[in-house]
């Protein structure tokens, strides 16, 4: 197993890999903004890409935008391509995390995780690719557990917010937590928002290779996880929320898929009660649900064919409103946007069998932060490296390929995320749920207070 300590001849805590990419570039500037949390006070890293004078840019950049000359000369740059074997190997074997941001993952993440397996390199990404995640996981599991490794992908907003999300929901439940329903809602400033076009690209392909999912799904050989109370009711495909005040759809993205990987580790290897979820995603009124409805025949329709595909990769812009961008938000986007989760669940309060009767207990927990591409997930993949080298005791015993609430369910990363402005709050413990009407009333009348429409 790789240790969690430089030496000589691992002398990086942190090799950045794709750095001088759209994302990668605000990943260096939140490594070198935390860089004082590392082991001792003190963090060691390095950025690598194949490109060694779009990394010194990079980190230029960096030095400028933080106030930080000492940056130009005190950050390695390391050339590595995932074209070229021999290149990673030379690099991970320099570092104790490697933090991969080298998407689309399905086309340039698979070298770069073996790498990290075969050298004794943890690796961390920010994968929202089911595809890729769950074959890394089916494919490099028992080697990395075998070498002491730890993988461990969606480490950015899909899906930090949503796992950890969860948890601190059943973590701060009096009882048996059974289910959970996430609402997710992004606010954009007076400068308007949007997401750069690699996130785009990934999901084109994702759809494009739905039914592969499907197969690699079945290699497994999963056993439906076991239901504790009520069998959580699915939403509509379109639907008023009146959690959200607004119309809302099912979330689209891994979050659903990397919840339920987690309550699977959860519940074989820990032998805790899982918690079943749902996600879903606001879109506003009725003149977005045109352009949604609109965007999303053509973007079905022509994923279908590779011509198709091309042109929705060459004109993203247009197809998504704008939603996606080739340039990427500006800084003056990124400070003006936030996010919010409303997390509701339910389960058996202590003393409550639940094996018997209805729920009767509820709980309603918010998570909330920054800009959700390219300001919280650079805090959730560096906070999560962070507690990685520093908390190791906590993570699960052996290595292997992991989801971020398997890995960081006994640490403290959810007090790290509240110190750095991806807050996880609770909004109310749970409520028994009586009969009596005035009960109902004032529970109504106290969330109304906090300001969330009941």
């Amino acid at each position: 197993m790789a240790a969690f300590s430089t030496s000589s001849s691992r002398p990086y805590h942190i090799i950045i890999f794709g750095a001088s990419g759209f994302t990668g570039q605000f990943v260096v500037e939140e490594v070198a903004r935390t860089a004082s949390e590392g082991p001792k006070g003190s963090l060691k890293w390095a950025v690598a890409g194949r490109n060694r004078a779009k990394l010194e840019k990079v980190v230029e950049q960096a030095a400028g935008t933080l106030s930080k000359p000492e940056l130009k000369s005190e950050v390695d740059i390391l050339v590595a391509d995932v074209s070229d074997l021999d290149s990673l190997a030379v690099m991970c074997k320099q570092a104790v995390i490697v933090l991969s941001c080298v998407g689309p993952y399905r086309f340039f993440g698979d070298p770069v995780v073996k790498s990290c397996v075969e050298n004794g390199a943890h690796c961390i990404d920010i994968s929202g690719e089911p595809q890729f995640l769950e074959s890394m996981q089916l494919n490099y599991h028992d080697q990395a557990a075998g070498n002491g490794v730890y993988i461990v992908g969606s480490c950015g907003f899909d899906s930090i917010p949503a796992d950890m999300g969860v948890i601190y929901t059943r973590d701060q439940f009096k009882g048996t937590l059974t289910a959970v329903e996430s609402f997710l809602t992004a606010s954009a400033g007076p400068e308007g928002g949007c997401i750069h076009d690699g996130t785009w690209q990934s999901a084109i392909y994702g759809l494009a290779d739905s039914n592969k999912l499907r197969s690699l799904r079945k290699k497994f050989g999963h056993k439906p996880l076991p239901v504790v109370g009520p069998k959580i009711k699915r939403r509509g495909t379109l639907f008023y929320s009146n959690e959200l005040q607004q119309y809302a759809i099912p979330f689209m993205g891994t979050d659903p898929s990397v919840v339920k990987r987690t309550q699977r580790y959860l519940t074989e290897e820990l032998n805790e009660s899982p918690v079943q979820y749902g996600a879903y995603v606001g879109v506003g009124g009725i003149s977005n649900i045109f352009k949604l409805v609109f965007a999303g025949l053509m973007f079905f329709f022509f994923v279908k064919f590779s011509f198709g595909r091309n042109l929705l990769i060459k004109f993203p812009e247009f197809f998504s409103f704008g939603f996606f961008s080739k340039a990427g938000p500006t800084r003056k986007q990124r400070e003006g946007s936030s996010f919010r989760f409303i997390f509701l669940g339910e389960g058996y309060t202590e003393g409550s069998d639940p094996s018997e009767g209805k729920p009767n207990g509820k709980i309603r927990t918010l998570v909330k932060g920054p800009e959700v591409g390219y300001v919280a997930t650079p805090i959730a993949m560096v906070q999560a490296a962070l507690t990685m080298l520093n908390e190791s005791d906590s993570l699960p015993n052996t290595g292997g390929v992991y989801t971020p609430g398997a890995t960081f369910a006994k640490t403290t990363l959810i007090d790290r995320l509240n110190k750095h402005g991806i807050h996880l709050t609770n909004i109310s413990l749970f409520i028994c749920l009586l009969e009596h009407r005035e009960v109902l009333l004032l529970f109504k009348a106290s969330l109304q207070c906090c300001c969330f429409p009941v």
